[in-house]
C-alpha cells in the first residue's frame, strides 16, 4: 500500500486505483439457471428463499442476533459462527440452536469487533471449523444517549468504533476470505432508522452518526465488491421490543415512539428475519446496495 502523499509535488503525481465492476459473463454475478421443469410449485418456492453455506452473525448471542441466525438455519444454512463479546451470556439459547438444528454445525467465539486482529483468527478459525464463510451479518452494536453539548470524546469513539469501524473490519475479514475463495456471498448490515432520521424525544448523535455512516460503507462496498459476486446490503430496523428498550427509565420515551408509528407498537424481533432471510437467500441474488427500513412506518413522517 502506497503512503498518502504529504506534499504538493506527490499530490500532483498521483495514480488513482480504479475499482472494476461486473460484467455479464461472471459466473459470480450473472443470473442462475432455471430450475428443473419438473420441480413442484412447492419446491421451487423453498429454493427461492434458500440459504445456503455458512453465516457470522456479530452479536450473534444477542436478541437479534440469535432470532436471525435461527432463521437463517431455518431456511437451510449449513452452521453459523455467533461472535460476540459474552457468549457465555447466552448458553441456554446457544445450546437451543443446537439442539433444534442436529444437521447443523454451530459455535461460538469470543471477540470484540474493534480488535481486528481477534477478528481476523476468528473468521479463520470459522472457515477451518466450518468450510467457509458465505454470510455476513452485523448485529454487534451499542447505543449511546445524551446531549450533545455532554457526549465525551472516549464515548463517540467508543460507539463509532463498535457500530461502524467493528462493521467494516468485520466485512474486509470476510471479503478476503469470500475472494480467496471465489465463492462470492452476502454481507448485511444492521443500520437503524437512526441512519435517515433523528430519533425523537432522546438525544444520541454519536449513534445516529455510526449508522449513517454504515450506509455509504454498504453503498461503497456494494459498488466495489461486485465483481467478486459480493453483494453488501443493510437493513434499518425501528425500535424493537428488545431489552434494550426495556426498562422504567425508557417508560415515557416508549411511550413517543409507540404514539409516534401508524402501527401503533415497537417491532418484534422475529420481524426483522423476513428482510435477513430474502437479503441472504437465491431471492435476493439480484439486490445488491440496498437498505431495507423496518420500521412499521414510523419513518414515514
Amino acid at each position: 500500500m502506497n503512503p498518502a502523499p504529504t506534499s504538493r509535488d506527490e499530490l500532483t503525481c498521483r495514480v488513482l486505483p480504479q475499482m472494476t465492476l461486473s460484467s455479464r459473463s461472471n459466473p459470480l454475478t450473472r443470473p442462475l439457471s432455471p430450475p428443473p421443469p419438473y420441480t413442484t410449485p412447492a419446491e421451487r418456492a423453498a429454493r427461492r428463499f434458500a440459504v445456503q453455506g455458512n453465516a457470522i452473525v456479530t452479536g450473534g448471542c444477542g436478541n437479534l442476533g440469535l432470532v436471525v441466525a435461527r432463521a437463517l438455519l431455518e431456511h437451510g444454512a449449513s452452521g453459523v459462527s455467533l461472535f460476540d463479546v459474552n457468549p457465555d451470556s447466552s448458553k441456554e439459547e446457544v445450546q437451543s440452536l443446537i439442539s433444534n438444528f442436529p444437521s447443523a454445525k454451530i459455535i461460538t467465539k469470543s471477540i470484540d469487533v474493534r480488535s481486528a486482529q481477534l477478528v481476523q483468527e476468528a473468521v479463520g478459525q470459522t472457515v477451518a471449523e466450518l468450510g467457509s464463510v458465505d454470510i455476513l451479518l452485523c448485529f454487534a452494536g451499542v447505543v449511546a444517549c445524551a446531549h450533545a453539548l455532554d457526549v465525551n470524546l472516549d464515548e463517540w469513539r467508543r460507539t463509532l468504533d463498535i457500530n461502524t469501524t467493528g462493521s467494516w473490519i468485520c466485512a474486509q475479514a470476510v471479503a478476503k476470505e469470500m475472494v480467496k475463495k471465489q465463492t462470492g456471498g452476502s454481507i448485511v448490515f444492521t443500520a437503524s432508522i437512526s441512519a435517515h432520521s433523528v430519533n425523537f424525544p432522546q438525544p444520541q448523535v454519536a449513534y445516529n452518526v455510526s449508522k449513517g455512516a454504515l450506509l455509504q460503507l454498504k453503498n461503497s462496498l456494494a459498488a466495489e465488491w461486485s465483481h467478486y459476486g459480493i453483494r453488501v446490503n443493510s437493513i434499518s430496523p425501528g425500535y424493537m421490543d428488545t431489552i434494550l428498550n426495556e426498562g422504567a427509565g425508557l417508560e415515557e420515551a416508549r411511550k413517543v415512539w409507540m404514539a409516534r408509528n401508524p402501527m401503533g407498537r415497537m417491532g418484534d424481533p422475529s420481524e426483522l428475519t423476513g428482510a435477513v432471510v430474502l437479503l441472504c437467500s437465491l431471492g435476493g441474488r439480484y439486490i445488491n446496495g440496498a437498505d431495507i427500513v423496518v420500521d412499521g412506518g414510523g419513518s414515514v413522517f
